[in-house]
């Protein structure tokens, strides 16, 4: 029976689990994108969200609870110094998970878990936009040039030249 199970506990003990999703975090904060099965994504989002709300007020108490949790103290300071200043004016929401198909060893269902305002294909558009808009065009040929490029094509009248051809065969 699954009475009161409240989480995944993703067939592991507690402190396997409680390790490895404070490692999943770390390396979350640190790389800004991580590719795992859904099923650790999910309970990786439900571990993460409190962690970066709490990284919105820089006190001591919160880096301390927040290093408690992580235990790593490169995440902790990208965390607070850079991570908190995107988030700051964001309610809740701070992950995305996108399905990417199946592992082909186990058929387990893979997904990329990302921070939403990290994400540089969507903030990235901006600057593709940008440089489409610079289109460089073929100059028109002056009247000129036009009249010197007909100058120089042969006539109707005038037979062109045949060259030799070399047969492969006598090779």
């Amino acid at each position: 029976m699954r009475h009161g199970k409240k989480f995944n506990h993703l067939s592991r003990k507690a402190p396997h689990r409680k390790s490895m999703l404070s490692n999943m975090a770390s390396s979350l904060i640190l790389h800004k994108k991580i590719e795992t099965t859904v099923a650790k994504a999910k309970a990786l989002r439900k571990y993460i969200e409190p962690i970066l709300t709490r990284a919105k007020t820089d006190t001591t108490h919160s880096r301390r609870t927040v290093f408690s949790l992580l235990n790593n103290k490169e995440s902790v300071t990208e965390l607070f110094n850079n991570v908190s200043e995107k988030i700051a004016s964001r309610p809740g929401g701070y992950t995305r998970i996108i399905k990417t198909g199946f592992r082909l060893g186990d058929n387990a269902e893979m997904c990329v878990i990302e921070l939403v305002d990290y994400n540089t294909l969507l903030l990235g558009s901006d600057d593709k936009e940008k440089a489409s808009k610079s289109r460089r065009r073929r100059r028109k040929k002056s009247t000129a040039s036009v009249k010197e490029d007909t100058s120089k094509a042969p006539k109707k009248n005038e037979k062109k030249e045949k060259k030799p051809k070399d047969d492969k065969k006598s090779k």
